[in-house]
């Protein structure tokens, strides 16, 4: 293990984390309230009132104003360093932006390939004269920015990309031809981020001019959703890029495109954690005022147990977010400011987080899916209408679980990345397996039943998801070896163990600092929430972990484990009624999501 002053990442299933060590949205301060209000204000200025042009007639010609009216104010400049005019803003700013900009539908999707993935790979990769050249007009919106990945051909599987350059003899100029599909902002960009393989091999990163002879932008592609961001082909047919356009180091295209997914990830993660709160926010009144058989919808319980489940898991997804906004901006606060190499270094914190961003990214995408879905059957059929906002809603969600790498690759990435980080020796991962395998081989400790205080039983439960991590984890790398890559539904399984556990601590966590700060009785509303989400959890895990029980172990073997995991996987059952009721009473009050 490398000495650090602060956790690396996927460390939060080898130890204990204190309550107070962990960021959340109540450590907010005065500069990141005042941002949250920018954003809400230039939402409410700017977007509502070409909502339905940009909505439903899929006007996607408005972005390039929408960007041009967001630079002055600061919301594309908050990951750009103070030195090239931006903010140089930390991860938990960077995560609200997302988060705020979310409540502008389809025109988060445009913010975030501006100040996102069209901007940051100048931010950490550059030179520093690329940087004077780009960073200041792209912060002020001057200059607009697409990126450019995908091709027809490579998707998920990025390095099978068939866009080729060729030097030039004089070696001036690298000659591109190709073809990327699903580009946003493309048919308004100035400049691409864009991938191409030198000589057909040597995957490299180039910034691209798209108003160079030999680009076409192809047509707006018809979507299911986000109808009102642009989405086009850039097709490239001897494109002379100048070879000081080369970002990066050639051949190495591959670290720049996947750790701006990192990034992209969490911000994702926000950005639907913003969705997830909008959608609350069109449904429950909604159901205060429909009346059924002569009752409020609002009344029912099975109308309050879907409230009460969105905001629950809403609570869980917000309280990853902004624990690993925290995390990020923990470890980058190590770095040296005055370094060259800074914005570079910074990266590759981000980057030791990999398994956070690809957990955040599935637990909240899936969070809004849930969401838009009871949204839509809390409002019934006016739930189908394009009059109410949850058809739409319902559609925009959709591409959260492609974007930024599939639910499924970033399934794949968390045990991959646990098991990558362990045989670096960067987590002290295979000692803490083997002691937990022997304790659920040997014989059970009875410990006298007592009355549990705040959250005790919730924090045992957590302790034991953690030991189901390792012991499932750990008999899949001791059964398949090397070949545990190739065993995609046992991946699938520990990885959704290792989400739920950090997902679990992650509000339980939250719900501590808030007692520790303000009371107990301050911090039940959060307990509630709590409560019902673990208990929940805890019932999937068990049944993910015999899962892969079933794989890894067979005969005795199997027996005894099956029996350890049963021990682990133990808890009463909850009045979820009551807990449902509760939870759903205080959202009912507040017409949105709340904590309080």
């Amino acid at each position: 293990m490398k000495d650090r002053t602060y956790p690396t990442g996927g460390e939060f299933l080898l130890r204990e984390t204190a309550p107070a060590d962990i960021f959340t949205p109540e450590d907010f301060n005065d500069n990141q309230r005042m941002f949250i209000a920018t954003v809400a204000d230039f939402v409410e200025r700017h977007i509502v009132p070409v909502r339905e042009d940009l909505e439903k007639n899929g006007n996607t010609s408005l972005g390039r104003g929408l960007l041009k009216a967001a630079g002055p104010l600061g919301l594309l400049m908050a990951d750009i360093p103070e030195a090239y005019g931006g903010m140089g803003s930390d991860k938990a700013t960077v995560m609200l932006v997302s988060e705020g900009v979310a409540w502008g539908g389809s025109f988060a999707v445009t913010h975030g390939a501006q100040s996102g993935i069209g901007t940051l790979p100048i931010v950490y990769y550059g030179t520093p004269a690329q940087k004077q050249e780009y960073l200041p007009r792209l912060a002020t919106g001057e200059l607009l920015s697409c990126y450019a990945l995908t091709e027809t051909g490579s998707g998920s599987d990025a390095l099978a990309a068939a866009t080729t350059a060729v030097l030039t003899p004089d070696g001036a100029h690298y000659v591109l031809n190709g073809a990327k599909q699903f580009i946003t902002n493309a048919a308004y960009a100035d400049i691409c981020i864009l991938f191409a393989k030198i000589d057909g091999q040597k995957f490299t990163c180039f910034i691209v001019d798209l108003k160079a002879p030999g680009v076409t932008i192809g047509p707006e592609e018809h979507k299911m959703g986000i109808k009102g961001s642009s989405t086009c082909a850039i097709i490239l047919e001897n494109v002379m890029v100048p070879v000081g356009n080369v970002l990066g180091e050639i051949g190495k295209g591959h670290h720049i495109a996947f750790n701006i997914l990192n990034v992209g990830r969490f911000k994702l993660g926000a950005s639907t954690l913003g969705g997830l709160k909008m959608t609350l926010r069109d449904a429950v009144p909604y159901t205060k005022q429909r009346h059924q058989f002569g009752q409020p919808l609002c009344s029912f319980g099975l109308i309050r147990r879907k409230i009460a489940d969105v905001m629950a898991r809403g609570f869980v997804a917000e309280s990853m977010v902004y624990r690993t906004a925290g995390l990020l901006d923990g470890a980058i606060a190590t770095l040296d400011k005055s370094a060259a190499d800074y914005d570079l270094q910074g990266i590759k914190q981000v980057e030791e987080f990999s398994i956070e961003c690809s957990m955040i990214k599935v637990f909240s995408s899936e969070a809004l899916a849930l969401a838009t879905e009871e949204g839509v059957q809390m409002l019934g059929g006016y739930g189908y209408c394009s009059e109410y906002r949850l058809e739409q809603h319902y559609r925009d969600e959709r591409i959260n679980r492609i974007f930024e790498g599939t639910n499924e690759i970033n399934r794949m990435l968390v045990p991959g990345m646990i098991m990558k980080k362990a045989l670096k020796g960067e987590l002290a991962f295979f000692g803490a397996a083997k002691t937990v395998a022997d304790e659920l081989m040997g014989m059970p400790s009875f410990v006298e039943p007592h009355e549990p205080g705040f959250l005790e039983a919730e924090a045992q439960h957590v302790a034991n998801m953690k030991k189901v991590v390792l012991a499932t984890l750990g008999l899949a790398a001791q059964k398949y070896g090397m070949g545990l890559k190739d065993q995609q539904g046992v991946l699938a399984d520990i990885a959704d163990i290792v989400i739920e556990t950090y997902a679990c601590e992650s509000g339980l966590l939250r719900a501590q600092k808030k007692a520790a700060a303000s009371g107990q009785d301050a911090a039940e509303p959060m307990a509630d929430m709590v409560r019902l989400y673990t208990h929940d959890a805890m019932e999937k895990v068990a049944t993910l972990g015999r899962n892969v029980l079933g794989a890894a172990c067979e005969g005795d073997e199997l027996r005894v484990m099956m029996a350890g995991m049963r021990r682990l996987a133990k808890h009463e059952p909850l009045n979820r009624a009551t807990l449902h009721d509760r939870i759903a009473q205080r959202v009912i009050y507040a017409e949105s999501y709340t904590v309080a």
